[in-house]
């Protein structure tokens, strides 16, 4: 056969950029989903979209967040730990230095459409918000989780928030399906750039108030109002993955688009009608967010306030139907999105705590152990995860230490720190060392 040697070297020349595309990236976060949440987990509410992401994708077992939501956010953004900014309870104020190089601000400069819509939370102020950190486009609440109807947040100075590109707006519709609408119609727009699209939900945090056609479909053993309409908050927030799912395939995208689930941190058993929020009709009663067997909820250092379920899917890049079980950390999604966008940023440069976990996640390496650090509330605790151990220190007048073998006892049922004084000294010293560097870029000028 003869060929035609410029058609046959654009044809070598086009596959070879093709294999070499740079992925599409959508990272969707649920706000307070916890560990037992997902029927995947044993959870009493079907969720046929994340079941069906997981049997395509793969499950991280041991990954990692922050007790609470704008700390992981800060986490997520930066590829560092929440702490290195004072970060470390829900903030309305800055949050991240102006200049700070955020994921999207890096990939961005790689040469990719970049969008959240959903919740910023790391400063509640127009001027503060996505599009100052890298976002081309921004949609949803600057604040934290908003009224399901009429999106403001709790009363005070930040309680209109729900915003398109930093304009304060007021829409019509439920919360869910607004922030998955944006979603959706900015994938259908996209051209042949890469993108980075961030869909931070706030679903499930309170209040709650689901439609009638959620609450149709909750399964009839589930009984209360409260729960009930948690379990239909669960089952929208399934569906509104879907959508985005399908909306990537629709586009023709699929076999070249990473897509991560997770949640902000572990389920919470608040009261639902928090009344520091303006009135939405939402109904008394406590959350029955659930993250067993685990210890622990929202607002802990425990198992159950910091590990969540979480699943990755890149068709034809990872094996589907599998799990991976070493311990990862929201710090580690910036060097890695980095890695595979072709991002010229320097983790020596950014201070980086996380690492590129791809290769990993490929089965291509082994994961290098690391010591994962964690600040918890208001600096009044703080954790490393060290191996299969790890070591929670309460702070304050009497000090408080729990040693954990998480390995043998995921459940945190027993704790070793008597019996292993060594042990505790050691990791002790690697704590104290990690958190020799927080506070090391705090905003100035919040």
């Amino acid at each position: 056969m003869k060929y035609n040697f410029p058609v046959f070297l654009f044809g070598l020349l086009f596959s070879l950029s093709t294999a070499a595309e740079k992925p599409n990236i959508v990272f969707i976060i649920a706000d307070d989903l916890g560990w037992a949440d997902v029927e995947f987990h044993e959870g009493n509410v079907p969720t046929p979209n994340l079941n069906r992401l997981l049997a395509e994708g793969i499950e991280l077992r041991q990954h990692y967040v922050a007790p609470v939501c704008s700390p992981t956010r800060a986490g997520f953004m930066t590829g560092r730990y929440w702490s290195r900014f004072g970060v470390t309870s829900p903030t309305n104020t800055l949050a991240l230095p102006p200049e700070t190089v955020t994921v999207a601000r890096a990939l961005g400069e790689a040469g990719y459409d970049t969008c959240l819509t959903g919740k910023w939370h790391l400063g509640s102020l127009p001027h503060q918000g996505p599009n100052h950190y890298g976002f081309d486009h921004s949609f949803g609440s600057l604040a934290g989780g908003v009224t399901p109807y009429s999106h403001f947040y709790k009363k005070g100075d930040y309680t209109i928030t729900w915003h398109r590109n930093e304009e304060l707006i007021t829409d019509e519709g439920h919360v869910t399906d607004l922030i998955a609408d944006e979603a959706v119609d900015w994938i259908a727009s996209r051209g042949e750039k890469p993108f980075f699209l961030y869909v931070p939900f706030t679903a499930v945090h309170l209040p709650i108030r689901e439609p009638e056609e959620w609450l149709e479909k909750v399964p009839p053993g589930i009984e209360g109002e409260v729960p009930r309409q948690y379990a239909a908050c669960i089952l929208h927030l399934d569906d509104a993955v879907g959508r985005i799912v399908a909306a990537v395939e629709s586009a023709g995208k699929t076999d070249n688009t990473l897509i991560v689930f997770t949640s902000d941190n572990g389920g919470s058993t608040s009261e639902n009608n928090d009344t520091k929020y303006p009135d939405d009709n939402c109904p008394n009663g406590r959350l029955p967010g659930n993250n067993l067997p685990l210890r622990g909820k929202k607002g802990d250092l425990y198992e159950g306030g910091t590990r969540v379920p979480t699943i990755v899917r890149w068709p034809g890049k990872l094996k589907a139907g599998t799990t991976f079980d070493s311990p990862v950390h929201i710090v580690d999604w910036m060097p890695t999105f980095c890695a595979l966008g072709e991002s010229e940023v320097a983790g020596d440069d950014l201070k980086w705590d996380g690492g590129n976990i791809w290769s990993a996640l490929t089965g291509e390496s082994e994961l290098t152990e690391r010591a994962l650090y964690s600040a918890g509330t208001s600096f009044r605790s703080s954790a490393l995860r060290e191996g299969d151990w790890k070591l929670i220190v309460f702070h304050g007048e009497k000090e408080r230490i729990e040693l954990f073998n998480i390995a043998e006892d995921p459940n945190e049922t027993g704790n070793l720190a008597k019996s292993m004084p060594e042990k505790v000294a050691s990791m002790k010293e690697a704590l104290t060392a990690e958190s020799a560097n927080d506070k090391d870029a705090v905003a100035q000028n919040k």
